[in-house]
């Protein structure tokens, strides 16, 4: 158990007049970081991660039947879910002793998680040197760097690479020595999914009451689905449905339809930090768990994106719409009278440059997916 933290999920849940949540059975002990529980302060950023609302997406709800609900995982204080990840793994590699103070924190990362582990770090007084593909847009990398960490933008090629931008990480890690450095390795690392089997799921399973009939979310490292999963699947007796939701480009869709199949990765999406060509230790040790899957084209996440906005000023990443078509799918796939939630990841802020420029939509050509009516929306050339 993290040495850290000192209170666990399900003294949250009675102070919030939920009932007690039952512990996995094979989890670790559930723990959360340090906060002032009689004034509700929090003891610096990092205990500020998670307890995330729990939003009702009303026009969805009355269209479907279903209770459909979004964790606005964007209120985070790095702005997305991948707040959760970075602390754990940073939290992981103290209680193992891969830290010392002053040390240096490296990953390999095209997103959220990368930002979530600068403020971490910063917050926690580590250094944080971040591996990215130079795909990456030219305002990430100066985010990064201006949150204090130093990046290294280098080729995109494929996992199996040498040179993957992963792989460039870790060996960057052992030329600067154990003690000295970690590579968190946030897509192999499993204390990214206990994460989530000791907070995400908790806090769903304690906001619904108990009352919740399935999640649904795309995976990038899958640390969210499968520790989300494990932890509902032990809480409800297996009553809670789980299904995986996957964006053009990844192999999971194709590979839990084909009962295990994993064919080349083909295409892409334009989600960012979603899809997968193979199956990560995250999610190895729950996919049997797993009720079946959803393929989300990327026309129906760009229409989720504008509908949210306009419907229930929710400005969101189209990787947290497309969670949204995914949980509306599956409660129509339920009937009515069923309780779905999912994650909203992020907001749209780091993505308005593409998801709302006409020149960017008719490049992608995706300009039709946005529906006529919420075209007044598209602001930027």
């Amino acid at each position: 158990m993290f040495r850290h933290s000192v209170r666990r999920f399900a003294t949250t849940a009675v102070r919030r007049n939920a009932a007690p949540i039952p512990a996995p059975a094979n989890a670790p002990s559930a723990v959360t970081i340090n906060v002032s529980t009689a004034q509700g302060v929090a003891k610096g950023l990092t205990g500020a991660i998670g307890n995330t609302p729990l939003i009702r997406l009303n026009k969805l709800s009355a269209e479907t039947g279903c209770e459909i609900l979004g964790k606005a995982e964007f209120m985070n204080p790095g702005g997305s879910i991948k707040d959760r990840a970075a602390l754990y793994v940073v939290l992981d590699a103290e209680e193992r002793g891969l830290l010392s103070p002053g040390g240096t924190v490296i990953e390999g990362t095209a997103g959220n998680t990368g930002i979530g582990l600068a403020h971490v770090c910063r917050s926690r007084g580590y250094q944080l040197v971040i591996y990215m593909p130079n795909t990456q847009s030219q305002g990430k990398i100066d985010l990064l760097r201006l949150l204090g960490a130093e990046v290294h933008p280098v080729p995109a090629v494929a996992f199996d690479h040498p040179d993957n931008y992963n792989h460039q990480a870790r060996r960057h890690a052992e030329r600067l020595g154990a003690g000295r450095a970690v590579w968190t390795n946030q897509f192999d690392n499993t204390a990214n999914r206990r994460a989530h089997i000791e907070t995400t799921g908790p806090e769903l399973w304690a906001q619904t009451g108990g009352k919740l009939d399935a999640f649904t979310c795309a995976t990038g490292t899958a640390g969210t689905l499968a520790g989300v999963t494990r932890f509902l699947k032990e809480a409800s007796g297996g009553r809670v449905r789980s299904y995986l939701a996957d964006p053009p480009g990844s192999v999971l869709h194709s590979y839990i339809q084909s009962g295990g199949r994993l064919r080349e990765r083909a295409g892409g999406s334009i989600t960012e930090g979603i899809g997968q060509g193979r199956v990560t230790d995250n999610l190895a040790p729950d996919l049997g768990l797993l009720d079946g899957s959803l393929h989300v084209p990327d026309e129906e996440s760009v229409a989720m994106v504008y509908r949210c906005l306009d419907e229930e000023g929710l400005y969101l990443g189209a990787s947290s719409a497309l969670n949204v078509v995914a949980a509306r799918d599956v409660a129509r796939k339920l009937g009515p009278g069923h309780t779905v939630a999912t994650v909203l990841c992020d907001g749209a802020y780091r993505y308005a440059d593409r998801l709302f420029s006409r020149k960017w939509l008719e490049a992608k050509g995706l300009l039709a997916a946005v529906p006529k009516h919420l075209e007044r929306y598209i602001v930027l050339p």
